[in-house]
């Protein structure tokens, strides 16, 4: 794997059991992503995309193979540690933004910030400036029931971003959306993107969300199969 890989997978194994009857999902896979590389995978559903994403997020462990994030191999590392890797070097967006309820727009996006102990001050500035960059600084007190759906989606996006992650995990993340409103939040996302020079892995069923990606594999029968801007 290359050494400017943000993560990679090497002989990646996972299968569940259900009775007696086990459930391959891949068996082997190598997989890296570089430094500010865009990587869509698509596959059916129940291929194990999300599988896949959670692994490399280190949300799950493997049966078999590694994961290493940033030049650290997840296995020798303790539930702790893995978390603390997360939240400096990761940053996660599902299809269900994942907002939670209780707390402002604000609130949510500083929520990464605090927890990687950052003064309330400066996690105050950076998830004002964040939003104000998603188009939401008209937002900063409302709650997430007050959002609409792409609202919802952009303060996501934006406490995802506010790290300054390596490496974006995407799930499905215009999966809920309507299609103008989709193409807007991707615009978004992949501008902040480059602005912050992280990479993202985009798990979607939307062909035309996986063609603004640079990279793009097919997941099938627990192999990624590259595939070509057609």
């Amino acid at each position: 794997m290359s050494n400017h890989s943000v993560i990679s997978c090497e002989n990646l194994t996972k299968f569940f059991t259900d009775g007696e009857r086990k459930i391959q999902i891949f068996e082997a896979l190598n997989f890296s992503i570089a430094t500010a590389e865009s990587v869509a995978i698509m596959g059916a559903s129940g291929s194990g995309k999300s599988t896949l994403l959670h692994l490399l997020g280190g949300l799950d462990t493997p049966n078999a193979g590694e994961i290493i994030i940033q030049g650290k191999q997840l296995s020798k590392m303790s539930g702790k540690q893995r978390g603390l890797l997360r939240n400096q070097h990761l940053g996660f967006v599902y299809q269900f933004h994942h907002l939670l309820p209780e707390f402002s727009a604000l609130e949510n996006v500083m929520m990464p910030l605090l927890i990687g102990k950052v003064s309330k001050a400066e996690a105050h500035s950076r998830a004002h400036d964040i939003l104000q960059q998603v188009g939401l600084v008209d937002r900063l007190t409302h709650r997430p029931a007050q959002l609409s759906g792409g609202e919802r989606q952009r303060a996501a996006i934006a406490r995802a971003m506010v790290t300054k992650p390596a490496c974006i995990l995407a799930d499905e993340p215009t999966g809920n959306l309507d299609e103008s409103t989709a193409a807007a939040v991707m615009d978004l996302f992949l501008s902040l993107k480059e602005q912050y020079n992280t990479a993202l892995v985009l798990v979607t069923h939307d062909r035309k969300v996986a063609d603004l990606m640079q990279q793009k594999y097919l997941l099938k029968q627990g192999a990624l199969i590259q595939s070509t801007n057609t």
